[in-house]
């Protein structure tokens, strides 16, 4: 191990006075994905660190959606253990069918005595990697947190759980000098007690890159090229956990999993410490769309979700949030909505309705002319196709006069649903059952 009697800070990586340089090799690595890959969670962890605390009932609730969401690729969620109410939940969540539940400590003995007394089979251990910690934050030096990890780890083995020790801040950290003798002296404890350690990589700030050439420390595919090929650690060993600081969080993480790494974790909507983690019902989609296997997992429980934060924990997500957010498949482009009278494929991800309970929709505004108009009107009476009817039937014509009018006169936002509704009476009438289409 390289001990420095001075913090190394990579200055030529991060220079803090600037925005990072993003740096390339050569050579791209080439991908390796592991024959099996899986989601965790860390809705209850890092998800608790950026906002108020879940109740039981809400945990409760939180978790079965999450189970449905994600089925039998969601494979584990870690919870605190600190408080009454965390080994309460943990206990109320090792009851019911789900993702296996597992814990979180700091790397102090203090903090296994409540792990122990939770009863689950694995946790994970916090881990400073980068000198930024090691010497900036705990005041230690490296070989002084090596031996502290290893006595952390070793008791948890000798606990009989499962250790998954949290690189923290590994995109910052020297590899080479510190990083690969605290893995090896850690993979000896578990090969000597026969329960093999696993090791969470944290991008911790968000600093990680997906690109095959980016080099180490940021580089996401040459990291687990580092930790497979050259520290001998097996892809279902591995886990990532990214942060989401430079807009990278899901495309890093769907990186691991494309360059040996078997476990992807998120949080439910992404939230997480500052910026938050990769979303988790973008890694189901994203799974699926890897594997082509949606076998036992649930994608309109991504909509019960949203609900719920909404309705129930008063935390609307963003309108444009993707598969969850009020207008994430609802248009105002007139352009678009011509496009959708023709064949909603035109301008739909994917079947919405089916696969999230939610149907296309439309916000009527100046921007989106007779076809947004018709859109309106023929998804509100449920026609379709040949049924429909035209932007140009006068009634539709004369309702877009009325939009434009309103518009002219100074108007500023979208005309809301209710207000739809009685422009259409206004002009349809009782015939909005009975209309004449064509």
């Amino acid at each position: 191990m390289v001990d420095p009697s001075e913090p190394n800070l990579l200055r030529e990586d991060f220079p803090y006075s600037r925005i990072p340089p993003v740096r390339f090799d050569a050579e791209p690595v080439r991908m390796a994905r592991p024959a099996s890959i899986w989601i965790t969670d860390t809705t209850f962890r890092d998800g608790q660190q950026a906002r108020a605390p879940y109740t039981l009932e809400q945990i409760v609730h939180l978790y079965d959606l999450l189970a449905s969401m994600g089925g039998p690729v969601l494979r584990q969620t870690e919870l605190f253990a600190y408080t009454p109410l965390d080994r309460e939940a943990i206990a109320a969540c090792q009851q019911r069918p789900g993702p296996e539940v597992t814990t979180w400590m700091r790397a102090s003995l203090g903090d296994l005595n409540a792990v122990r007394t939770s009863g689950v089979r694995e946790t994970g251990i916090l881990a400073s990697s980068s000198d930024y910690h090691i010497y900036l934050k705990m005041n230690r030096t490296r070989r002084q947190a090596a031996d502290d990890y290893a006595r952390v780890v070793q008791a948890v083995v000798d606990a009989g759980i499962r250790p998954r020790v949290h690189l923290e801040d590994l995109t910052r950290a020297d590899l080479d000098g510190f990083v690969a003798p605290l893995v090896e002296s850690l993979q000896n404890i578990g090969r000597r007690a026969r329960l093999p350690v696993k090791f969470r990589l944290c991008d911790t700030m968000g600093f990680g890159l997906p690109w095959p050439e980016a080099a180490l420390p940021r580089g996401v595919p040459r990291m687990f090229q580092f930790f497979t090929r050259t520290l001998g650690v097996s892809p279902e060993h591995l886990e990532w956990h990214g942060h989401n600081d430079f807009h990278r969080g899901e495309v890093n993480t769907v990186a691991a999993w494309l360059y040996g790494c078997a476990a992807a974790n998120g949080s439910l909507f992404g939230f997480g410490e500052r910026t938050g983690n990769p979303p988790l019902e973008a890694l189901v989609i994203d799974y699926i769309g890897l594997t082509g296997d949606d076998r036992g997992i649930d994608t309109t429980a991504i909509t019960r979700a949203a609900a719920y934060f909404r309705d129930t924990l008063g935390t609307p997500l963003p309108a444009n949030y993707p598969f969850a957010g009020a207008g994430f498949n609802v248009t105002s482009a007139g352009i678009h909505a011509d496009g959708l009278l023709k064949n909603e494929e035109i301008y739909n991800i994917f079947d919405t309705a089916r696969l999230l309970d939610r149907p296309l929709g439309i916000t009527v505004n100046d921007r989106s002319g007779l076809a947004g108009v018709a859109y309106w009107v023929n998804t509100t009476l449920g026609l379709k196709g040949r049924g429909q009817i035209h932007k140009d039937d006068p009634r539709i014509v004369a309702m877009h006069e009325e939009v434009r009018r309103q518009y002219g006169a100074g108007r500023s936002t979208g005309f809301s649903p209710d207000e739809m509704q009685a422009l259409a009476r206004l002009h349809f009438g009782n015939a909005l059952a009975t209309t004449t289409r064509s």
